[in-house]
């Protein structure tokens, strides 16, 4: 039962990693868009495709946290007693990317618009970052239980690549959706811009990858030995098929395929660091079962978590197909249109 639940808590942590990256992704490319005027049809477009589903992506985190706490109570304490400093301004940059995105559109003034545009870009490159270096503690083994808050747990090399894989591949996701959005809401200019954009993140995400590998059999021999054996190995290798497989669509302009894609990659990627982990959740110190809550809890949590599955991600799924279909909130043209002469400086005029 309780390898059961850990499964359930994977896969949530892959659907937050797709969904949420996304989100601080598109955040990434707000943040190095440029000033006002360079930057205005960008963050238009970001704005309008965020902004019909950036919230309902924390409910996979939510989902996420209830299990760990509930299922796996000495993982929640040994994760968040050792590293509650990364977590708590990763907690922080949530609120801040929410609070920032919320507030700038409505707000009449330049100055903030630029004071809550900056926030919401800064706090979505921070966020990511103190989660994956959170990520990297956990599978290099520096927390155990019983281990006290040092930044020696997740201030090392080792966690600095997770934090840097984990914005890479965010960024790589927000472009290639964004393509894809650029194509649907017909702005030919953004989908060249957002392109070029996926290809960098390509890269970036390529270079760290093995940063991370390295990494990782120096510092993870239990981890390593999983990504390079049995399920864990298949899932890299599916992984890194669907990288290349990405890399094609976006050089071809298949910006819709792409986004299957991109987000094959991630979710792969995911499963094959929590599998190769196996039986561990904190390699080589707290296995599954040492984690693991009372045997009927655990078996309450299990049909909750299928009964919440079975209402909620539907929903979820349903919001997301109306988004990327264009059915929420279309761009109007002023939002969408480069800027045209007035009709008193036409030959048709009023």
């Amino acid at each position: 039962m309780a390898d059961v639940v850990a499964f359930v808590m994977l896969l949530a942590v892959a659907a937050y990693a797709c969904a949420g990256g996304t989100d601080y992704g598109a955040g990434f490319w707000d943040l190095t868009a440029g000033g006002a005027e360079r930057g205005r049809r960008p963050r238009w477009l970001i704005d309008h495709a965020m902004a019909p589903v950036w919230e309902v992506n924390n409910v996979w985190l939510v989902f996420v946290l209830v299990v760990m706490w509930t299922g796996f109570p000495l993982l929640f304490q040994t994760v968040f007693t050792a590293m509650w400093l990364p977590l708590a301004l990763a907690a922080l940059g949530m609120v801040l990317r929410g609070a920032g995105f919320a507030l700038r559109k409505p707000s009449r003034r330049l100055a903030r618009r630029r004071l809550y545009g900056a926030v919401f870009a800064i706090a979505s490159l921070l966020t990511p970052f103190f989660l994956g270096a959170a990520v990297g503690a956990i599978a290099t083994g520096r927390i155990a239980p019983g281990t006290e808050a040092s930044a020696d747990a997740w201030a090392n090399p080792a966690s600095l690549a997770f934090g840097l894989l984990t914005v890479a591949a965010t960024a790589l996701l927000g472009a290639v959706f964004l393509s894809a959005d650029a194509t649907r809401f017909d702005a030919p200019d953004l989908v060249g811009y957002f392109r070029l954009r996926a290809l960098a993140g390509l890269v970036a995400v390529a270079l760290t990858a093995v940063g991370v590998l390295l990494v990782t059999r120096a510092e993870a021999p239990h981890v390593w030995h999983g990504l390079t054996h049995g399920a864990g190995l298949a899932l890299t290798i599916l992984s890194a098929v669907l990288f290349v497989a990405t890399a094609l669509l976006v050089l071809r302009g298949k910006t819709h395929w792409a986004r299957f894609g991109v987000v094959g990659v991630v979710g792969a990627a995911v499963l094959a660091w929590g599998i190769a982990q196996h039986p561990y959740l904190i390699p080589t110190s707290l296995s599954v079962e040492q984690a693991a809550g009372d045997s009927e809890t655990l078996a309450w949590l299990t049909v909750v978590s299928v009964v919440a599955l079975l209402l909620v991600a539907p929903a979820v799924f349903l919001l997301y197909w109306l988004d990327t279909h264009g059915e929420l909130e279309p761009l109007t043209d002023a939002d969408v249109l480069r800027p045209r002469p007035a009709p008193g400086d036409t030959a048709g005029g009023d």
